[in-house]
C-alpha cells in the first residue's frame, strides 16, 4: 500500500527548551564521503558504531549499537529542567498501544504505531511528511500478547525497515515512504507476531519474532537489506521429538533451517518456545536473541524449557548441558529467561 497523508493534532510530544539551544548541544556530525552526505538518511554501519558523535540524532533504537539509551546532549541540566514546555504535539489517530522509540535522521522523525503504521515528521516542527499504513488484517490482533503494539524501524542506506505483526519485514523509502520490497518471515498460519525493531548490522537485517506464549518456535532472522531474501535463521531452541507437544507444532523441512545440533525427522512435533525478543544489543544486556546471534558464530545454540526446569545450552553434539539454576520447587510457576546480569552499580 503507498504511503498516504492525514491531517492530525495532539498525541507523539516533541518537549523544547529555550534556553537548550547552547554551543554544547550537537556535536559536529561524523565526517562522511560527498556520496554519502549527499544522500538522504544515508545511515550507514560506520555513522551506527559512531552514534554518539551525533547527539543531535537518535540513529537507531536504544541510540547506540550497545543500546545505551542515553543521550550525551548537555543542554537540559537540573538547573533548567523546569523550564521544559510543549515544542509542538501529533496525532496518532489511536486508543490502542503505542510503544515505539522514535528514531531521528536528518531532521526527519520515524515513529510507529498501532498496528505497524509508520509516521514521519518534520522533527523541529512536528509537520507531517508521510504516513505508511501496512494494511494489517485486523483478525491477527488476536496473536498479540500485549496489544498490536509496534517497538519501532531502523534506518539505513536511505530506506526504513519495519517488522509488521503480521509477520512481514518491509523496506520502505526514507524520504517517500515508498515500498521497496516486502517479504512474509513467518508461518502466517500459526500465531507468529512482530512487534519489535528491526536492527541493520553489515547489511543484513536482524529480526526475531513472538508468540511463544502460544506454542510457536523462535528464531531470528537475518535478511538481506537491499532484496529482502533470507541469508540465515538461527532457532532459539532445538527441535526435540516428543510426542507430547502440540500435533500443529512440526519441524522444519531442512536441517539449514535448524539450529546447530538439532536434527528431528521431517513431520516431528517440535517444541514450542522461546521467541527470539526484541533486544539485539551487540554487548550488553543481551536477551535470547542476541545470544543466539553471538553462539551462532562458535557453533552453538541456546535453549530455555518450560518454566520451573533448568536452562540448557544445545551444542552440536546434541547433548543438553546445564548452564544456569535449576529454577524447579519455586510456589509459583515463574518464566525461564536467558540473559547476562550486569553488575550493580556501586
Amino acid at each position: 500500500m503507498k504511503p498516504r497523508h492525514l491531517a492530525a493534532l495532539a498525541a507523539a510530544s516533541v518537549f523544547a527548551l529555550s534556553a537548550c539551544s547552547g554551543a554544547d548541544d550537537p556535536a559536529p556530525p561524523v565526517e562522511e564521503t560527498d556520496a554519502s552526505a549527499s544522500a538522504f538518511a544515508a545511515v550507514s554501519d560506520d555513522r551506527l558504531d559512531n552514534a554518539a558523535a551525533t547527539p543531535g540524532e537518535w540513529l537507531s533504537y536504544g541510540f547506540d549499537r550497545e543500546e545505551t539509551r542515553h543521550s550525551p546532549l548537555t543542554g537540559i541540566t537540573t538547573g533548567n529542567v523546569a523550564d521544559l514546555g510543549v515544542a509542538w504535539t501529533y496525532d496518532l489517530a489511536t486508543s490502542r498501544g503505542v510503544e515505539s522509540t522514535p528514531i531521528v535522521v536528518d531532521g526527519t522523525m520515524y515513529v510507529t504505531s498501532a498496528w505497524s503504521i509508520v509516521y514521519a515528521l518534520d522533527a523541529k516542527t512536528g509537520e507531517e511528511l508521510w504516513v505508511y499504513d501496512p494494511d494489517v488484517d485486523r483478525a491477527v490482533g488476536v496473536n498479540a500478547c500485549c496489544d498490536v503494539v509496534n517497538r519501532g524501524v531502523a534506518v539505513y542506506e536511505g530506506k526504513l525497515y519495519l517488522g509488521v505483526i503480521d509477520g512481514r519485514v518491509e523496506a520502505l523509502d526514507a524520504k517517500t515512504g515508498e515500498v521497496i520490497w516486502s517479504k512474509v518471515t513467518v508461518d502466517q498460519s500459526k500465531p507468529y507476531t512482530i512487534t519489535g525493531a528491526p536492527r541493520v548490522v553489515d547489511g543484513k537485517v536482524l529480526i526475531g519474532n513472538g508468540g511463544a506464549e502460544l506454542g510457536v518456535r523462535g528464531y531470528l532472522n537475518a535478511l538481506d537489506a537491499d532484496t529482502g531474501e533470507l541469508i540465515w535463521r538461527f532457532y532459539t531452541v532445538r527441535a526435540p521429538t516428543s510426542s507430547r507437544m502440540a500435533p500443529h507444532l512440526t519441524a522444519p523441512s531442512s536441517k539449514s533451517e535448524m539450529s546447530p545440533g538439532a536434527t528431528p525427522a521431517p513431520g516431528k512435533p517440535m517444541v514450542g518456545a522461546a521467541q527470539s525478543g526484541t533486544r539485539s544489543s551487540m554487548t550488553r544486556s543481551m536477551t535470547v536473541s542476541s545470544l543466539a546471534s553471538a553462539m551462532a558464530r562458535h557453533g552453538t545454540s541456546v535453549c530455555a524449557t518450560r518454566p520451573g526446569s533448568t536452562i540448557c545450552s544445545c551444542r552440536p553434539s546434541s547433548r543438553w548441558t546445564p548452564i544456569a539454576a535449576n529454577i524447579s520447587g519455586t510456589s509459583r510457576p515463574r518464566r525461564a529467561t536467558i540473559g547476562i546480569i550486569p553488575r550493580r552499580r556501586r
